[in-house]
């Protein structure tokens, strides 16, 4: 008898305009740290205006593409999951020294060779997959979460801790009234518009603020219709050795949090990562950063800010996120279609991204509620992983006396989070 064989629903192909609808809510919760790294970079190198905006276009060009690898699978490369990719914020500090040192130039040629380094690499480095039993990948599912938090909650202040009006309470009702109307949406709603609950939000939140002028139209007026982003636009890579090491070292970080970030998707979707997943995915990563380099952009890895999207709205299709790809390229090719998605408040986005990084949090719990905690060392793992991995959340520049090298791992919560789980499970839970 012969039984046909469904296809998961991470595989499963929607309806273009509910793709389509799925996709840009995606867009809208990773388009503000999509854009933040080359922001700080211009700003730090002191670049002009019209080199941030190209910039921008490449970055979201190139984050596009990125996606489309890692959704759809190219050649050997791409976990076929519903992963989104962005530029790595562990990359802006070393990025900045080295663009002070080399210029854009410097900094594109360590950045290719990093990509390459990473891609070769991989296969080694997913056997790890084996040292991730859920007491492991539940913490670090937990620690993404509640490490994520801090961004909703600068959104929601109104973006800059800095600014005088941080915290002000417009701002803050505007969060707590768009955080209200996801929840409203997300129960009250049902099938395809429940699980478009943050976009309503976003789109609701964004109408709202028009009249009391929060809304800023300015760029868009601003923005060229069209921009082509051409490899090496700002003059051939410089490949300098110590930038090289320094981008690589960032890299191998930003591997072990792809990895929990692939975890944690893997769990929300019920579709567990093997180690020939890991090593495409991760592939993905180091090809589409060494495209970054070639494209005037930046380090590309899996985007934790959407994992918990994928928790959310309950829809586990890759072609989803692959129409967030599509989306991407189009807003890199034609600038003022980006400046509509920029105009979205701040506290907007707070509003709706407390409610996704909570549910990033959540899974985490809810990975760790399936682990046995009895005659094992399974507490000590948990309690001392996810304290560690919180300390740089609690007290930011309690490793500023550390050697740069040193400092971006350990400000990293997630990556010094993951091996510590990684180490104690090894050492406490070691079978005699």
């Amino acid at each position: 008898m012969n039984v046909l064989k469904q296809n998961h629903p991470v595989d499963e192909k929607l309806p273009l305009n509910q793709m389509f609808l799925y996709g840009l809510q995606h867009v809208l919760a990773m388009y503000a740290g999509a854009v933040a790294v080359p922001l700080i970079l211009a700003n730090a190198l002191g670049l002009e205006k019209d080199q941030l905006i190209y910039l921008i276009n490449a970055d979201l060009f190139t984050c596009g593409l990125a996606t489309l690898i890692q959704t759809l699978g190219l050649w050997n490369m791409g976990i076929k999951l519903p992963i989104i990719q962005g530029v790595t914020f562990a990359a802006v500090t070393p990025m900045i020294l080295i663009g002070k040192e080399h210029g854009l130039t410097g900094i594109y040629g360590s950045v290719m060779v990093a990509g390459i380094i990473v891609y070769f690499v991989s296969p080694y480095f997913s056997r790890l997959i084996r040292f991730f039993p859920p007491v492991v990948t539940g913490s670090i599912i937990t620690i993404i979460g509640v490490s994520l938090l801090p961004v909703a909650v600068r959104w929601a202040g109104g973006g800059s801790p800095g600014a005088k009006d941080f915290g002000n309470l417009h701002f803050l009702g505007l969060a707590f009234l768009v955080l209200v109307l996801v929840i409203f949406f997300y129960r009250y709603f049902t099938g395809f518009l429940s699980n478009i609950a943050v976009l309503l939000g976003l789109a609701a939140g964004t109408l709202i603020a028009i009249p009391f002028g929060l809304v800023n139209f300015s760029g868009i007026s601003n923005a060229a219709w069209v921009g082509i982003t051409t490899p090496f636009a700002f003059g051939l890579p410089v490949f300098d050795l110590p930038s090289i090491l320094a981008m690589t070292v960032v890299m191998l970080v930003v591997m072990t949090e792809t990895t929990g970030d692939f975890i944690a998707v893997g769990e929300i979707v019920d579709k567990p990562i093997k180690q020939d997943m890991l090593t495409r995915g991760l592939k993905a990563d180091g090809f589409s950063t060494l495209l970054g380099g070639l494209l005037n952009a930046f380090p590309y890895s899996a985007y934790a800010q959407n994992v918990g999207l994928v928790g959310l709205t309950r829809v586990r299709s890759r072609y989803v996120v692959a129409a967030a790809g599509i989306i991407l390229v189009v807003l890199g090719l034609f600038p003022k279609a980006a400046a509509i998605v920029a105009s979205i408040p701040a506290p907007v986005l707070g509003g709706a991204g407390i409610a996704m990084f909570g549910m990033v949090m959540a899974s985490g719990i809810k990975t760790l509620s399936k682990v046995g905690f009895d005659d094992n060392h399974n507490l000590m793992v948990v309690a001392i992983s996810i304290a560690v991995g919180l300390i740089p959340l609690a007290v930011p520049n309690i490793y500023q006396q550390f050697p740069s090298s040193l400092q971006i791992i350990f400000n990293s919560g997630i990556t010094v989070g993951s091996v510590t789980a990684i180490v104690l499970n090894g050492l406490l839970n070691k079978r005699a």
